[in-house]
């Protein structure tokens, strides 16, 4: 109770700054919540173009080799638009990779709740990854060395593909030309997954911040494309997964991804 007129006013002022403040907070979460929705939608919208642009430049590609086949072009201009229409697809590629890094983003940061831990076959997953970066890495050039496993894990198939494939790619994107290995090594507590690449490497003093988000270090810098978010969500998701995840890498000599999972 209130001793007086002042503590009174005092009062009523701490009670409406309270009140403001809640409105202010309440607010936010609205537009944030919003906000959210709005990119949740706008990821899955896009995936529609992004859906036709290939079923277009499929057609382009079967009317060109039926073209070829009939003497209907010369060899040079279909070579030619050969390889127009391979690196449409690639840098297709690459876009239909940042929507569904955007989308996972989102989720991570939205919800603790989309994980469902059960027992899979890691040779699966593995091979689903691979096959997705096959025909980049037959037109670059890249070698793949990969041996089947037996070996099951604990852990979400969806968010451990979505690492598998964020790592492959940049072992993809900085091997210019080269291999790229995985081995699985099974221990007694835990089973290793090791992705090498001969690529261009990661200088030391960018090791360190690899798994910050928007770090792109020194061959990042020289990559327009590089984010700077496909590590950090790595990072995130292995740590909900409890999975560890670390790198060694030099300049020139290429990369080591280790995974370690329970």
């Amino acid at each position: 109770e209130t001793e007086d007129v002042t503590e009174e006013l005092l009062g009523q002022l701490v009670e409406n700054a309270n009140i403001e403040r809640q409105l202010t907070l309440n607010t936010a979460a609205r537009q944030q919540s919003e906000m959210k929705d709005y990119y949740a939608k706008w990821v899955h919208q896009i995936k529609t173009p992004i859906a036709g642009l290939q079923l277009l430049l499929q057609m382009e590609r079967s009317e060109l080799e039926e073209a070829e086949s009939k003497d209907e072009i010369t060899e040079e201009l279909y070579v030619k638009q050969l390889q127009n229409l391979t690196d449409v697809e690639e840098e297709l590629f690459r876009i239909e990779e940042y929507v569904g890094m955007a989308l996972q983003y989102q989720r991570i940061n939205s919800t603790a709740n989309d994980y469902i831990l059960k027992q899979i076959s890691l040779d699966t997953v593995i091979r689903e990854v691979i096959h997705k970066y096959a025909k980049i890495m037959i037109r670059r050039k890249i070698r793949m060395h990969y041996e089947k496993t037996e070996a099951t894990v604990i852990s979400d198939e969806k968010w451990l593909s979505f690492v598998l494939e964020q790592l492959l790619s940049n072992a993809v994107k900085y091997t210019p030309e080269g291999e790229i290995s995985i081995e699985v090594q099974e221990e007694p507590q835990h089973i290793w997954l090791e992705i090498r690449d001969t690529g261009i490497g990661i200088a030391p003093e960018d090791l360190p911040r690899i798994f910050e988000k928007g770090f792109t270090g020194y061959n990042g810098r020289s990559d327009k494309k590089a984010s700077g978010i496909g590590l950090y969500l790595c990072k995130r998701v292995c740590d909900r997964l409890g999975h560890g995840i670390s790198i060694t890498s030099a300049p020139g000599e290429g990369t080591t991804v280790f995974l370690k999972l329970g």
